[in-house]
């Protein structure tokens, strides 16, 4: 019989102050799999990479909803990061690195740089005025 997967769900405003709070919530909740140190801080980061992303891109100059949805699975944990913003034009150009489309605000253009190298896989889906979803999935070898 296969063992039922763990899933949480938060919902929370585009505000500075939350990039921190998904970056803990998804720490505590991915400690069950009892991951390496480097395993957990990658998660931490590339979390925080795409919540970012959805509080200076997606949401500019306003505040939204960013709906963070995390499982843990046999091997690791999948994480899915949506916003319902402005959306990404050309996906494949923004995930260029150095490609930013604030350059006057010292924005590095690495944000889905740092995302991939910190997971094993991610997925960009947007849509002009409709939003953006982000899904990463990061192995964690278990200590357990």
């Amino acid at each position: 019989m296969k063992k039922p997967s763990n899933e949480m769900k938060l919902i929370f405003p585009s505000l500075s102050e939350n990039e921190r709070l998904a970056r803990v919530a998804v720490g505590g909740f991915i400690s069950s799999k009892n991951p390496r140190m480097d395993e957990l801080s990658d998660v931490k980061t590339a979390v925080s990479e795409a919540v970012t992303n959805c509080i200076v891109h997606a949401y500019r100059d306003t505040v939204g909803l960013i709906e963070l949805t995390a499982r843990l699975t046999e091997d690791g944990v999948y994480i899915k990061i949506r916003d319902r913003g402005c959306g990404i034009e050309d996906v494949k150009k923004a995930m260029e690195p150095l490609f930013t489309t604030l350059p006057d605000e010292e924005r590095s253009g690495l944000g889905f740089s740092v995302m991939e190298s910190f997971t094993d896989s991610i997925s960009v889906k947007s849509k002009p005025g409709s939003g953006t979803t982000v899904v990463m999935v990061k192995k964690l070898r278990s200590r357990i």
